[in-house]
C-alpha cells in the first residue's frame, strides 16, 4: 500500500477503513476517460460559476479576513476570460432554518436573531451583524446550489463556500454555519444522493465537518491537512493525513495520488464536494507549507479530474486562503476555477 509508506512523513488517522492497508491502489490512466460514464452536461451554459454579491459583507476596518476576496475571485475570473456573464448563476438566500439539517436550532435561532454572546463571536473572529447573517445565508445558498447543478452537469464551483470549522452548535475560526456539512445533509435528507465525499484539501482541518459526520455511514470526509496548525484539537475524519511542515508539490502530491483514488473506488459517491483551500500555498501567512501556484492547480486538475473521469459530480468551494495582498491571495483562489474550466472545455488531461 503506497500511502503506508508515508507513515514517516505524515500521521494517518484510519477510522472506517481498517482493512486499506490489503488493498492497491490503481492509478486512473488516459485510457479510463474511453470506459468512463458520462455525466450529463449543459454545453450550451459552459461550466456553472456560483456567485452572488451577497457573499460579501462589511467588516471593520483592518479586520484579518480577506472580505472583499469574493468579489476579486470574479472579478479576476472575468478579466481573464475565465467565465463569460452566461455562465455565472445566482444563488437565492437561503431560508435559515435549512441550516438545521446539521445545526442545533439553539444556535441558529440565537445566530440568526443577534443573541450570540461575546465570546462565542470572539471564537468565530466576527463580530455579529445583520449583514453576516445574510452573508451567511448567501454562502451556504451557493454551496447547496453548485452541488445540485454538478449533480445536473457534472461539476460546477462556487466562488465562496468551505466555512468546515463550524460545529451543530458554535462557530468557529471565521465560521459560522457549516455549508459543506448543510449541503450533504440535505441532499442525503432530499434523496437526491445516497453517499457523499467531502475531500478537505484546506491546510486546517474540516473538524466541525469530521464532527457532525462521525456517525454518519452516507457522508465520507477526508481532511488532508498541517498536523501543526489550527485547529489544535483534531476531530476524527474517515480518514485525516496530517502533513509535516514545509512540505512540497511532489510530496503533497504523491500522498493524494496515492490516497484519492481508494477513497472514490471504495466510497463510490454520487457527489464530491471538494474544499480547495489554497492556505497549503508558501506565501500564505497561515499555512506552514509549501505549494506553488502550479501545486495547487496541479491538486486541484487532479481531484476534479479523477472524479469526472468516473462520472463523479463534483462541486468545488474555494476554502481558506491568508495573505495580506488582496490581488494575489484573489488570483490565487481562482485556480480552482481555471482547473475545472480545462476539464470541462477538454483541453487537458492529468498526467502522473
Amino acid at each position: 500500500m503506497k500511502a503506508l509508506q508515508h507513515v514517516n512523513q505524515v500521521e494517518i488517522t484510519w477510522s472506517k477503513i481498517r482493512y486499506l492497508s490489503s488493498l492497491v491502489i490503481k492509478q486512473l490512466s488516459e485510457n479510463d476517460l474511453e470506459n468512463t460514464k458520462k455525466v450529463k452536461r449543459l454545453e450550451s451554459r459552459g461550466l456553472p460559476i456560483v456567485h452572488h454579491h451577497g457573499y460579501v459583507c462589511d467588516l471593520p476596518i483592518k479586520h484579518r479576513f480577506a472580505m472583499k476576496k469574493f468579489h476579486g475571485v470574479i472579478r479576476h475570473l472575468r478579466k481573464d476570460n475565465v467565465v463569460s456573464s452566461k455562465q455565472i448563476v445566482e444563488p437565492d438566500l437561503l431560508d435559515p432554518e435549512v441550516f438545521k439539517v446539521v445545526h442545533s436550532s439553539q444556535y441558529i435561532d440565537r445566530f440568526v436573531s443577534g443573541q450570540t454572546t461575546a465570546t462565542e463571536q470572539r471564537k468565530t473572529g466576527f463580530q455579529w451583524s445583520k449583514g453576516i447573517v445574510s452573508r451567511v445565508r448567501y454562502e451556504t445558498a451557493g454551496t447547496l446550489l453548485a452541488a445540485k447543478l454538478a449533480l445536473e452537469r457534472g461539476i460546477a464551483c462556487s466562488t465562496g463556500g468551505g466555512t468546515h470549522h463550524a460545529f451543530p452548535d458554535h462557530g468557529s475560526g471565521y465560521c459560522l454555519v457549516n455549508d459543506l456539512a448543510v449541503t450533504a445533509m440535505s441532499l442525503v435528507q432530499t434523496g437526491s444522493v445516497h453517499r457523499v465525499v467531502v475531500v478537505d484539501l484546506d491546510v486546517h482541518q474540516g473538524d466541525g465537518t469530521a464532527y457532525i459526520f462521525s456517525d454518519n455511514s452516507n457522508i465520507y470526509t477526508f481532511s488532508m491537512h498541517n498536523e501543526n496548525n489550527f485547529p489544535f484539537q483534531k476531530q476524527e475524519s474517515d480518514i485525516d493525513i496530517g502533513l509535516k511542515d514545509r512540505m512540497e508539490d511532489k510530496e503533497y502530491m504523491k500522498i493524494l495520488t496515492d490516497i484519492l483514488p481508494w477513497i472514490l473506488d471504495h466510497v463510490k459517491p454520487d457527489l464530491v464536494l471538494y474544499d480547495a483551500g489554497v492556505d497549503p500555498h508558501e506565501k500564505d501567512e497561515l499555512g506552514r507549507l509549501k505549494l506553488t501556484d502550479q501545486g495547487l492547480f496541479d491538486r486541484d486538475f487532479y481531484v476534479i479530474d479523477s472524479c469526472h473521469r468516473q462520472g463523479i459530480p463534483v462541486a468545488t468551494v474555494i476554502g481558506g486562503g491568508y495573505q495580506r495582498d488582496l490581488n494575489a491571495l484573489t488570483l490565487r483562489h481562482t485556480i480552482v476555477h481555471r482547473a475545472a474550466s480545462k476539464i470541462w472545455n477538454g483541453s487537458l488531461v492529468y498526467k502522473s
